[in-house]
C-alpha cells in the first residue's frame, strides 16, 4: 500500500507543528486545524453532490437549489473542541454525513466514554479523563445519556425471548470485582450458556449475585424458563450442594450432568501435587 504521506509532505508538517508551538502544543495544533480543514473540505463535497454542480458552477443556474452561507458550530473531537463552518443549501435539504446535523462530538467520543464506563469509571472520572487527555470537556448529564442508552440495551437483551428448547445449556458462577456504589466487592457473576438445536452457542443471560448458590440457580432458571424455554434436555454444571433438585424443580425430566472439568478438579484434591500430572 502506498503511503499517504511523502518525507517532503511529512517534513512540511513536522515544521509547521514546530511554527504552531513548542512540543506537544503545536502537534495538537496543528492536528486540530487539519481536523477543521478535512472536515469543512469533506462537507463542501458533500454539499456539491447534493447539488449537483461545483461551487461557482453557471450549471448550477435555474436548478432551483443554490449554496446559501455557512453556520459555525463547535464539535469535540479525539483532538479537542474544533470550530467548523457547515455550508447550508437554500432549500434546507442538505444532510451533512460527516457531520450530522445536531452532532456535537465525533471521532467515537461516545466510544471513549463507553470504554470508560465499562472499566468502572464513574461520570464524574470519565469527564475528568476526556478533559485532561483530550481537551474535551464532557458534561456528567451528556456522560449519563451516553450510557444510559447502553443500560438500556442490556436490559433488553436480558430479557429478550429465547428459544423453546435447548439440548445442553451450560450454567457455571464466575466471580469478579464489581464496582457497586463506589465501593468494589467479589460478586458472583452467574453465566448461563446454551447449545440451540443448530449446535450454536448462545449466551442466555448474565446475574449478579452476593454468593453462588442453588436458590439463586432456581431464580435463574425461573426467569429462562418466562422468556419461552419449555425444555432443557441436558443441563451442565458443577458439583453445587443442592443443585440438581433445585433444576429439577423447573425442569423434571431435564438430566443434570456433572461438569467433567469440576469433576477432575474436586478428584485432584485427593492426589498428592506429584501424582497430579500422571493422573
Amino acid at each position: 500500500m502506498a503511503a499517504v504521506l511523502s518525507a517532503d509532505q511529512i517534513d512540511a508538517l513536522v515544521t509547521a507543528a514546530e511554527d504552531l508551538g513548542q512540543g506537544r502544543h503545536g502537534v495538537e495544533e496543528l492536528l486540530s486545524q487539519m481536523t477543521k480543514a478535512v472536515l469543512e473540505r469533506a462537507m463542501e463535497t458533500e454539499l456539491s453532490d447534493h447539488l449537483g454542480y461545483e461551487a461557482g458552477d453557471p450549471a448550477g443556474h435555474g436548478t432551483g437549489n443554490s449554496r446559501n452561507g455557512k453556520t459555525t458550530k463547535s464539535v469535540q473531537t479525539l483532538q479537542g473542541p474544533v470550530q467548523i463552518t457547515v455550508p447550508r443549501d437554500r432549500n434546507g435539504s442538505f444532510e451533512p454525513v460527516i457531520v450530522p446535523k445536531r452532532a456535537r462530538r465525533l471521532g467515537k467520543v461516545e466510544d471513549m466514554i463507553l470504554s470508560l464506563y465499562a472499566r468502572g469509571m464513574t461520570t464524574r472520572d470519565i469527564g475528568s479523563h476526556l478533559q485532561e487527555i483530550y481537551g474535551s470537556k464532557v458534561s456528567a448529564a451528556t456522560i449519563s445519556r451516553v450510557t444510559d442508552v447502553v443500560a438500556d440495551e442490556v436490559a433488553q437483551w436480558q430479557s429478550r425471548p429465547l428459544e423453546s428448547v435447548y439440548p445442553i445449556v451450560y450454567i457455571d458462577a464466575i466471580w469478579l470485582k464489581i464496582r457497586d456504589g463506589g465501593v468494589v466487592a467479589n460478586k458472583a457473576c452467574h453465566v448461563a450458556v446454551g447449545v440451540d438445536l443448530e449446535g450454536r452457542k448462545q449466551v442466555l443471560g448474565l446475574w449478579l449475585g452476593a454468593t453462588e448458590g442453588a436458590k439463586f440457580w432456581a431464580n435463574v432458571l425461573t426467569e429462562i424458563r418466562n422468556r419461552g424455554v419449555r425444555d432443557i434436555l441436558i443441563l451442565c454444571c458443577d458439583g453445587l450442594t443442592g443443585l440438581p433438585a433445585a433444576v429439577n424443580s423447573i425442569y423434571p425430566e431435564t438430566v443434570v450432568q456433572t461438569c467433567v472439568v469440576h469433576l477432575l478438579r474436586s478428584a485432584m484434591k485427593y492426589a498428592s501435587y506429584s501424582d497430579r500430572k500422571t493422573m
